[in-house]
């Protein structure tokens, strides 16, 4: 058994101020409450809230605080992720993965901004990928990257057994969200820890979920904090000999008889794709993929039977016919 404990904090976010000393106040109080937890992950934007104008560059002295609070806890700390404004004045949407010396180890950038709501913030283009010592391999994604199942699976042909996942997310596409998370711990044969903030961050219902799919907590509509001890060796023992010992994905795939086209941007299999009309926020009726039928004119008795021979109009003729 290869057991690590890792901790989410679901809490409330507001867009209008920092939320940095609740999260302190909270991760001191994970602490004392499960002095065993070994990681800790927060929700997406958590520190600001979802408002780009809440830009900082990276590092800052944001980044700083949270740096010393791992120290001080020992602790592996994502602090979900905030707004970065680059040199060249772009905006990303950046997560820090931070040991438990204060160190920040990696950054990472997502991928797949929230388009077209998500709009002025540039995707990433790099992956996160870091080991805990005599523990196992993690991967990060945020929020919207899970949608695009290829984030994961350059996670995980790399190794990752653990994928960390904060989101921000309270619309009504939760419950699609959360199907998602599950079938990519299946699919993927990985941990799935998906933390979402409440308020201005998300309506909750954070969960974390295992190899064969099972939620092993899921989160209401209030703060919550769950510190749960997973097994990485489940993770090894699944990928060798499936899950419930039946798919073997990860080998299935290794083992493909084909490459997939649809990768290669000149290769013309995607051309559908560009058919579909401009990435942008619906208007109030739109009528965008919707097919306007055209209107049907009665057809008479002649036009009915040039049109289908078999059918014999009943005007004109006798029974005896």
């Amino acid at each position: 058994m290869t057991p690590f404990a890792i901790a989410g904090i679901q809490m409330n976010v507001s867009a209008l101020e920092s939320n940095v000393e609740g999260m302190k106040h909270r991760l001191d109080l994970l602490m004392v409450r499960f002095p065993w937890t070994q990681m800790v992950l927060f929700s997406e934007l958590a520190p600001f809230g979802p408002l780009s104008s809440n830009a900082l560059p990276f590092p800052n002295p944001v980044l700083d605080e949270f740096c010393e609070a791992a120290r001080k806890h020992n602790i592996w700390l994502i602090p979900g992720s905030m707004f970065e404004k680059a040199e060249d004045g772009r905006i990303y949407n950046t997560s820090a993965v931070i040991n438990p010396q204060g160190e920040i180890i990696k950054r990472y950038r997502k991928m797949f901004p929230f388009r077209p709501y998500e709009s002025g913030v540039e995707g990433g283009t790099d992956f996160c990928i870091f080991d805990v010592p005599k523990v196992g391999r993690f991967g990060l994604s945020i929020c919207y990257d899970i949608w695009f199942p290829e984030t994961t699976r350059q996670l995980t042909s790399q190794g990752v057994e653990v994928l960390l996942h904060p989101v921000l997310t309270g619309t009504t596409d939760r419950d699609a969200e959360l199907a998602i998370a599950r079938a990519t711990a299946a699919q993927f044969q990985c941990y799935v820890i998906d933390v979402n903030g409440l308020g201005s961050g998300g309506v909750g219902r954070s969960c974390i979920i295992d190899p064969t799919s099972m939620v092993l907590h899921q989160s209401a509509g209030q703060e919550d904090m769950f510190p749960i001890e997973i097994d990485l060796d489940q993770v090894r023992r699944q990928r060798e000999t499936g899950m419930k010992g039946l798919g073997q994905v990860l080998k299935s795939f290794r083992e493909r008889s084909t490459d997939f086209s649809v990768y290669d941007r000149t290769s013309g299999t995607d051309s559908y794709l560009h058919q579909l009309g401009p990435l942008e926020t619906p208007r109030q009726g739109a009528t965008s993929g919707l097919l306007t039928p055209t209107p049907r004119k009665a057809l008479d008795a002649a036009e009915m039977e040039a049109a289908n021979p078999q059918v014999v109009p009943l005007v004109g003729r006798t029974g005896s016919e």
